[in-house]
């Protein structure tokens, strides 16, 4: 994961690309006002800081892993979590006069399969207080195979203008997927001060990790640059995602002292 060749200038800021979508479409990582070398232990490149995932440091239910949820359902969107409102309000203050660079479709993943073992998906849980393992767990705790597809489109977030996903996004803006930060160079429990997602400090996941019958839990990558996973009511910092469009063009060689800077 130590790349030196995705660095990004755009909107005034710089970002990292952390993989072309399936759909052509670029998603970035926000890195801060300035660029960083690998393995510099910074705080400017979290967007927003200090912040827990759930409103209110809400925490013991099974819907409190959602990026929206609904008490009572596995899939629902009824309510944003407090992650979400803070990203709509950074997209708000420093990217909607960008919007036309930015896609609409790729949507981000917060997959809320569940499952009652923990080795297995079985599709049950997921809902109230019942102990429950999310597909993320098993997929990479368990054993160890990252997946880049989503597998309940209730679970893609979306705007409401997207051709997939659940259209319930107020604005094109997410978290990273521990799927995405496996791929990446992060591993669950294992330090890598490497990595280009390695600063230093904590920050929120999209993906669910598991709810033990007391405290909902989501993964999030922490100061070390191990993925891991905590509880929704602590606080970590907040790193906007997004995707460009397809037809995105650049100058630039992507390198820290020549990054891509969208034309």
């Amino acid at each position: 994961g130590d790349v030196e060749n995705n660095y990004v200038r755009f909107a005034g800021y710089w970002w990292r690309i952390i993989r072309i979508n399936g759909d052509g479409s670029i998603r970035l990582i926000y890195d801060g006002t300035s660029g960083h070398a690998n393995g510099t232990n910074t705080a400017d490149s979290i967007a927003v800081a200090s912040q827990t995932f759930s409103p209110n440091g809400t925490y013991n239910n099974n819907m409190y892993v959602g990026f929206k949820y609904t008490a009572g359902q596995v899939h629902g969107l009824g309510t944003k979590s407090n992650a979400l409102t803070q990203l709509e309000t950074w997209y708000q203050n420093n990217l909607s006069s960008y919007a036309s660079k930015i896609d609409t479709n790729a949507g981000f993943c917060g997959d809320r399969t569940p499952s009652t073992s923990h080795t297995e998906i079985n599709n049950q849980g997921g809902t109230g207080t019942t102990y429950t393992f999310y597909a993320a767990y098993i997929r990479l705790v368990r054993n160890k195979t990252p997946d880049l597809t989503c597998a309940n489109s209730s679970d893609l977030y979306t705007i409401s203008n997207s051709s997939k996903g659940n259209k319930s996004l107020t604005y094109p803006i997410g978290l990273i997927t521990a799927d995405e930060v496996v791929y990446a160079g992060g591993f669950e429990g294992t330090a890598n001060q490497s990595y280009y997602l390695y600063n230093g400090q904590s920050y929120w996941s999209l993906s669910p990790c598991h709810f033990n019958g007391t405290f909902a839990f989501v993964f999030f990558v922490n100061s070390t640059g191990a993925l891991n996973n905590a509880r929704v009511n602590p606080v970590a910092g907040v790193r906007p995602v997004i995707n460009l469009k397809a037809n995105t063009t650049f100058t630039g060689k992507g390198t820290i002292s020549d990054p891509y800077v969208v034309s």
